[in-house]
């Protein structure tokens, strides 16, 4: 007699998945606390009608906790925006689903040639006190980087028309999701994937205007290209994280706002809030944004900045500014991958539902588009129904 295995590691997993902890899952389910731990640990197995209410309560498929998974994609460390500030329960639910989309992509892999990975090596020293990161050695380290990455990838120095098909034309991967969390804009993850080293950045969906977006991917871009990826985040020192975000933001903001381009911009009227509306258009990037590069950059006063700033305040212009419409990711990597196992018939919809099962990735398809930021349905399958009744031939 053949019977399934429960595995403990897959309802830790899709506990945390869905930002539980022991007790709350145990409230929902009035399955104790002590029992779930051995569940998760091995140590004992629910019986039918315990996986099902724990399969129904998770919203995970009821085979998802029988199958072990066969995927070699090995997850390093995660850098979130906003990390101080957000509980770590949630930091692992965001991390856990870009394992996932990592799983995903190790599996696609096999039949699509994704982009590879394209980054220039950059020698950063950096520091670790977020006031040292202040001094201008520091500045000009982190402007020379922004400026050797643009043109490394030929972009020159105006606006970047598509920051996220720019990352993915260069190998990194991009998708967007519900965090639900405020306190995460976005985050970056490492993976080994056969080998070779795959960044992935989510950015948080919803109702965020195109300017934070933008400035967040180019954030994580940042964490990319200039800090370690290889340690515990959980280990560093309050002051050493507060450095590395502010590192991340300072190349964030040389980056999409180079030193000549947007200086000259600027320099006929910076102080000016009508203007940094104009230029909002054309850089896409936050008015606050555009009032501290130009700040930084000494085109304006200290006075002049601190100013502005309580303008900005009296405005309302910190949560809502002008021009600001709520901004969806493009159609990324893993659509156009998609789309092209299907339309070319290498796959149906059904087929690459039944690999990514087979490879241990058991999701529902709705969670699935939703990690892969797929348009809704792309992984739907039509049952068809065939006729039983014909005409007789006479």
């Amino acid at each position: 007699m053949i019977e399934k295995k429960f595995y403990g590691e897959r309802l830790r997993s899709a506990r945390m998945y869905r930002g539980l902890t022991l007790t709350e899952l145990a409230k929902r389910t009035e399955i104790s606390k002590q029992s779930l731990s051995l569940y998760e640990n091995d140590n004992n197995t629910p019986d039918y009608m315990k996986v099902r209410l724990l399969a129904s309560e998770l919203n995970f498929p009821y085979d998802y906790f029988f199958q072990k998974d066969s995927y070699a994609a090995k997850t390093e460390t995660t850098y979130f925006r906003s990390l101080a500030s957000a509980t770590k329960k949630d930091r692992t639910a965001q991390s856990i689903k870009l394992e996932y989309v990592a799983k995903m992509y190790e599996i696609l892999m096999e039949f699509i040639s994704f982009p590879e990975m394209n980054l220039p090596s950059v020698d950063f020293v950096g520091c670790d006190d977020v006031f040292e990161c202040e001094n201008e050695d520091a500045i000009q380290e982190i402007e020379n980087i922004a400026a050797q990455v643009r043109k490394y990838w030929d972009i020159g120095t105006g606006p970047i028309k598509d920051l996220q098909y720019l990352l993915e034309k260069n190998g990194i991967i991009v998708t967007g999701f519900d965090t639900n969390e405020d306190k995460i804009d976005a985050f970056s993850q490492r993976t080994i994937v056969a080998g070779n080293d795959i960044y992935f950045i989510a950015v948080a969906l919803g109702n965020r205007p195109e300017g934070r977006i933008r400035f967040d991917m180019a954030h994580e871009l940042g964490h990319i290209l200039l800090h370690p990826w290889s340690e515990d985040l959980e280990a560093i020192t309050k002051d050493e994280f507060k450095a590395r975000e502010r590192q991340a933001n300072m190349f964030a903001s040389a980056f999409l706002l180079p030193r000549d381009s947007f200086g000259k911009d600027i320099a006929s009227y910076p102080t000016d809030l009508k203007y940094y509306q104009f230029l909002k258009n054309k850089w896409k990037v936050s008015i606050q944004a555009m009032i501290y590069r130009t700040h930084q950059l000494g085109i304006m006063s200290d006075n002049q900045y601190q100013y502005l700033m309580r303008q900005v305040s009296k405005n309302g212009w910190r949560i809502n500014e002008p021009g600001d419409v709520p901004y969806s990711l493009n159609e990324n990597i893993f659509q156009g991958a998609i789309d092209l196992l299907i339309e070319q018939n290498v796959l149906t919809a059904k087929e690459i539902l039944d690999l990514f099962k087979k490879n241990g990735v058991t999701l529902y398809p709705e969670d699935m588009e939703e990690l892969l930021h797929l348009r809704p349905d792309t992984l739907k399958v039509e049952e068809k129904v065939v006729p039983i009744l014909q005409l007789r031939k006479k």
